[in-house]
């Protein structure tokens, strides 16, 4: 029997999920396509499940704005969470979206990920170095947070002595943006982001005054951003600094931890890898579609807008659900099941528009390399133990993972 059929979404609310949404939220998104596609929350706004609504969405910048000041007002108040959500790229429309994705898109080139690959390949052979002295490992701990804290890390020229608390400081940011926010978790997160800031103003000074022609990551392009009389002041600077070192590390965790529990869990898929290594990009891109790191996302609209036969106000809030897109069945055949042949480069886990992830080609250079060096160190990998799901609605991904090289 089709569980679907047995969910009823009339009263589904992101404030309220049941245990069971957090193992497998595709039953209930499937339930919204089927059943209530644009669905009405009791405070008015609005989340959407479908393919084709969120291309639309992505499309109309102007009519479907990412400026998040109203709706992060009531939840964070005057705070520093307040600050930095309503300040960094993400959550900002032009020009200051422009400005900063034009900065941080420079410093991304395609000369930046050549040189960026013998590092990465080298920090990856001394972490399976460790991991075969060990023998039993957490594939999570031990592996995928450790990849890109790294790479993130050399991209801004965090010193590697200061790196240890990046992922603290990113967890606790991000982990505020979840709808059933507690004021202990408020807090936290508020000072996470001061203990962020106030190292940043010390790495910034540092920063400015060594400034030199080679001295050319992300950071420096920043601070040196100039732009038709536009420059970042020393907040947005700072801001812009928290959210790529957060967005980098979570979205890139998550996907290393899902594509190796993904590939374990599906052997036939994980076999046809080994036997066709060309596939790992198809294979990358199919597990960004399964299990998207970056699950919800939200518009405000700016003008009365229609979709099908419902009308929806301007200054509506509106929350769309990219893991049930990236599974419409209208845009996928048998989307439930993970197959690495798909090539599904529509999929949405990068977002889309002018908002697509401006580091999204460093996420898939770090899956490249470290997903099959994994598999390839370690041919009798297995799990061990029951996977630890994080907790959260916006995003996917998985705590602790214990394996076995042998």
């Amino acid at each position: 029997m089709d569980k679907t059929r047995e969910i009823s979404v009339a009263d589904f609310s992101l404030t309220n999920l049941p245990d069971d949404y957090y193992e497998d939220p595709y039953l209930y998104y499937r339930a919204l396509r089927e059943q209530a596609p644009i669905h009405r929350f009791a405070d008015g706004s609005y989340l959407f499940t479908r393919h084709a609504d969120l291309a639309r969405i992505y499309r109309n910048p102007k009519v479907f704005s990412s400026d998040k000041k109203k709706m992060f007002k009531p939840l964070f108040g005057d705070t520093l969470l307040y600050e930095h959500h309503t300040t960094s790229l993400v959550f900002n429309d032009p020009p200051l979206h422009t400005h900063v994705r034009k900065a941080i898109g420079d410093a991304l080139s395609q000369k930046t990920l050549v040189a960026m690959e013998p590092g990465l390949r080298k920090l990856t052979i001394g972490l399976l170095d460790k991991i075969e002295a060990e023998g039993e490992f957490d594939v999570i701990s031990d592996y995928a947070v450790l990849v890109p804290v790294d790479v993130i890390g050399n991209l801004l020229r965090i010193p590697h002595e200061d790196r240890g608390v990046l992922q603290r400081w990113a967890s606790a940011i991000l982990g505020a943006l979840e709808f059933d926010l507690s004021k202990e978790k408020r807090d936290y997160g508020n000072r996470c982001v001061k203990e962020f800031l106030d190292y940043l103003t010390a790495l910034v000074e540092d920063r400015r005054k060594n400034l030199s022609d080679d001295h050319d990551d992300i950071l420096s392009r920043l601070i040196k951003w100039e732009a038709d009389g536009f420059v970042l002041s020393d907040k947005q600077l700072y801001h812009q600094c928290i959210f790529i070192l957060n967005a980098g590390h979570e979205t890139t965790t998550n996907l290393i931890g899902h594509s190796v529990y993904c590939l374990q869990t599906h052997p036939r898929q994980l076999q046809l890898l080994k036997e066709n290594p060309e596939l790992i990009d198809s294979a990358i891109e199919e597990i960004l579609r399964y299990e998207a790191p970056v699950q919800l996302g939200n518009r405000l609209t700016t003008e009365e807008v229609q979709f099908d036969d419902v009308t929806i106000p301007a200054e509506t809030i509106l929350t769309f659900a990219i893991g049930a897109a990236n599974r419409d069945p209208a845009m996928y055949p048998n989307p439930d099941r993970l197959d690495i042949t798909r090539h599904p480069r529509n999929h949405m886990a990068f977002g889309g528009g002018i908002h697509t992830c401006a580091g999204l080609n460093v996420a898939r250079l770090e899956a490249r390399v470290t997903i099959p060096a994994l598999f390839n160190r370690f041919p009798k990998l297995k799990i061990t133990g029951e996977p630890v799901r994080d907790k959260r609605a916006r995003f996917r991904g998985i705590l602790s993972l214990p394996m076995s090289t042998h």
